[in-house]
């Protein structure tokens, strides 16, 4: 007698296995996966909207961590990290294939609004369509800007070769750059049909406002396009935001990118595995550290490789020093966006120099630090480091992070301008992938060292700090909060560091990775750094992709912004605590 296997409950399952995850798909959608493996579960193209709405409606996969693509010889694909908040645990990753012609897929914006900016980069600069998309147009580079650089057949002005080191740098030692041997103009390419002299941008237009907020308004005044940036000390580097106006009230805000873009996942590609650790340091250049971390991690997943006790005290210790000065500088410059012009900020920079020691005496440099390796770091700390560390920690530091809460939580003007001010609530605080600070301030407890700890993390007692109401108040309050829990993390971590090596096998200049492909993440100051990196066995990676918080959290501005003054539109954009390295790449 033939006996059917019992159901198992969706409590019950592991969702974070594709091939669990696949079988529920297909309960609803029988024929929408193509295949699954641990790399990831492909669906069809046409399925991808369906399938996507029903992980996150009904397996709550209600984040969307990351978008990125590969170009392969016969396909493009395009590449989805998928994570449920409440679960927690390693993203899963969905992938949809698309034809080499006129590359095209559904776009995720209306299941998860934190795809806008994502899609825009995947079409600027690997030339997928994404159909459907509300404003599917470049977002990192300009219109008179001719191909795709991310596709493997482009070749860049003062192209040399695929991959480094390049040749030409071992010719009897002397080596003239690219730019001498080849004049500017003959490398230059613009689109067809395309006139660069005659070329004016597009017009701004007014963005529209329904009857009600029309006829709200007691005062008759006239809307308005005002370019803020990207030189406006405002915008926190070369970022212009597009502002729709009607008297003081912020109705639209539009952000503007690519002033510092210089295509970092190109430059990732060309170069060696190793060779990318020092283009980490600038991105979110106030956490080189981090950054590195972050970077390590996914290379580290790929090779199978694990530090040694001793590095993984070390990394944590570089990285919580990293998130403590990094919150401190965010609480000066919010300060500043407020009209304090510059003494909260030199407060905590005088606090921030003294965290920049211990970099510099470890090493070499203060801000591009180039710190970490594959399976360890590049230097050990010395006993000096050790008890200058557990100085700041256990003293100077806590009194410091008191004073500023006194001065400037307590402060009752900074009440009034922050609290119920640039609100996010929760669930649009998902739905837009934001993350970080940014989030944890909407009330989402989530945190990737606790989600999916990664290092030695799950060895030290912290809390994760949430805020209630999602306003500008709440992120300044969290980050002060974070900054006591890196302390606690920084006494224990310093407490337990244990002697030994500080790095797994012997140190190379190049490494060789296994074939296959990772998602790498670690919860930085400013939320989520992934590096999506793909190996074909080379000692380049086939493809590397980062995924940074500045540039997704921005995505969230408009909504934040969209009925208040524009003098608070300046505070809200200093609350995400944006880097334009990070953002623009």
């Amino acid at each position: 007698m033939a006996v059917n296997a019992p159901v198992v409950p969706e409590t019950q399952l592991n969702l974070n296995d594709p091939q669990v995850v696949a079988e529920q798909i297909k309960t609803q959608h029988p024929d929408a996966v193509e295949s699954v493996s641990a790399q990831g579960i492909v669906v069809k193209n046409d399925k991808l909207l369906d399938v996507a709405r029903y992980l996150r409606d009904s397996l709550a996969f209600d984040y969307l961590n990351n978008v990125t693509s590969v170009d392969w010889q016969d396909r493009f694909e395009v590449v989805y990290n998928l994570t449920s908040m409440d679960r927690g645990g390693a993203p899963i990753t969905l992938k949809v294939n698309a034809a080499r012609d006129n590359p095209s897929v559904p776009s995720l914006v209306p299941v998860y609004r934190g795809a806008d900016f994502q899609e825009r980069e995947v079409y600027d600069l690997m030339g997928i369509r994404f159909a459907g998309h509300p404003n599917l147009r470049r977002i990192l580079l300009w219109d008179g800007f001719e191909g795709y650089p991310l596709r493997k057949d482009y070749k860049e002005p003062y192209y040399e070769e695929e991959k480094k080191p390049f040749g030409s740098r071992w010719d009897q030692g002397y080596h003239v750059i690219a730019e001498d041997r080849n004049p500017w103009h003959d490398n230059v390419q613009y689109p067809a049909n395309f006139d660069a002299v005659a070329y004016k941008p597009p017009r701004d237009h007014i963005q529209p406002i329904s009857v009600e907020e029309a006829t709200a308004s007691r005062i008759h005044t006239d809307k308005i396009v005002l370019n803020v940036g990207p030189q406006h000390p405002s915008t926190h580097g070369v970022l212009r935001l597009r502002v729709t106006l009607e008297g003081e009230v912020v109705r639209g805000v539009e952000p503007i990118l690519g002033y510092l873009h210089r295509n970092h996942d190109k430059i990732g590609e060309r170069n060696t595995y190793l060779g990318n650790m020092p283009f980490t340091d600038r991105l979110d250049y106030f956490s080189s550290m981090a950054n590195n971390l972050a970077y390590a991690l996914a290379v580290e997943k790929l090779m199978g490789v694990k530090p040694p006790e001793r590095a993984e005290y070390i990394r944590v210790i570089m990285a919580e020093l990293t998130r403590w000065q990094n919150h401190a500088i965010a609480l000066g410059f919010i300060y500043n966006d407020l009209g304090a012009f510059y003494t909260p900020l030199i407060y905590a920079m005088e606090e921030r120099e003294l965290v920049l020691d211990l970099f510099e005496a470890t090493s070499g440099s203060r801000m591009m630090c180039n710190y970490m390796r594959f399976g360890g770091v590049a230097r050990d700390v010395t006993d000096d480091f050790i008890e200058k560390c557990k100085y700041l920690v256990d003293e100077r530091l806590p009194r410091r992070t008191d004073e500023l809460e006194a001065y400037m939580v307590g402060n009752e003007l900074f009440h009034a301008r922050a609290k119920n001010v640039g609100i996010l609530p929760r669930d649009l605080a998902i739905n837009y992938s934001t993350a970080g600070p940014v989030l944890r301030a909407s009330g989402v407890k989530y945190d990737i060292r606790r989600a999916e700890p990664y290092s030695i993390y799950d060895r030290f007692d912290f809390d994760i700090p949430t805020g209630t109401v999602g306003d500008l108040y709440d992120r300044f309050v969290v980050r002060v909060a974070e900054m006591r829990q890196s302390l606690k993390i920084l006494k224990q971590a310093l407490a337990q560091i244990p002697a030994g090596e500080i790095q797994t096998g012997k140190k190379n200049y190049q490494v060789r990775v296994p074939k296959g492909e990772a998602y790498g993440r670690a919860e930085n100051p400013k939320g989520e750094l992934g590096f999506y990196v793909v190996s074909d066995g080379t000692p380049n990676p086939y493809r590397y992709h980062v995924r940074g918080p500045s540039f997704i959290n921005l995505t969230a501005l408009n909504d934040m912004c969209v009925g208040y003054k524009i003098a608070d539109m300046v505070v809200i954009l200093g609350s995400i605590d944006i880097v334009m390295g990070e953002v623009d790449r």
